[in-house]
């Protein structure tokens, strides 16, 4: 009887062992797992971020041309406005306006008379120095924009160029 109940005792010992041991691998299985999970999402954050690197540096290879075009619209004579020659460069720029669009840039908008703002301006010229901005930071406004800004969400990629007053 007394063997009996010691083989139980070795044998129930070796069951909880085992089990415990199961409990272990399960966990470290679990531990694996979830690691696992958390380095997938690294890796998609990651690959986001050099998404976005390579946008914005296409981007800012393009807008030298964009700004090209909205130079010579702006030169256009009255009396060629409706040429089709003309209208079809138009459609061009728009186009391509378009498809930076689409990719998440967006323009800063900024108009003569806003306040001058470090965060989306940059300041190339100043007309009046004495309400300028200068040295104390004054609250000059924006007497031209010189070339537009862009932005991809909330991320500067270039600044306006403004004129201030």
């Amino acid at each position: 009887m007394r063997e009996k109940k010691e083989k139980l005792s070795k044998k129930n010992k070796g069951k909880k062992s085992t089990e415990s041991l199961a409990q272990e691998y399960l966990d470290g299985w679990k531990r694996c797992q979830a690691e696992f999970d958390n380095y997938k999402k690294r890796q998609a954050e990651s690959n986001k971020s050099v998404i976005r690197y390579a946008t914005e540096s296409i981007v800012l290879q393009i807008l030298p041309v964009l700004d090209n075009f909205s130079s010579s619209v702006e030169h256009i004579p009255e009396d060629q406005k409706d040429n089709p020659w003309v209208t079809g460069i138009m459609h061009i720029k728009k186009q391509l306006e378009d498809v930076l669009r689409e990719n998440g840039i967006e323009e800063i908008d900024i108009k003569m008379g806003d306040n001058f703002d470090t965060k989306f301006c940059e300041a190339i010229d100043k007309g009046d120095k004495e309400q300028a901005i200068g040295e104390k930071g004054g609250d000059g406004k924006v007497d031209k924009v010189v070339l537009k800004g862009y932005k991809i969400g909330d991320k500067i990629i270039r600044p306006a160029r403004v004129i201030v007053k």
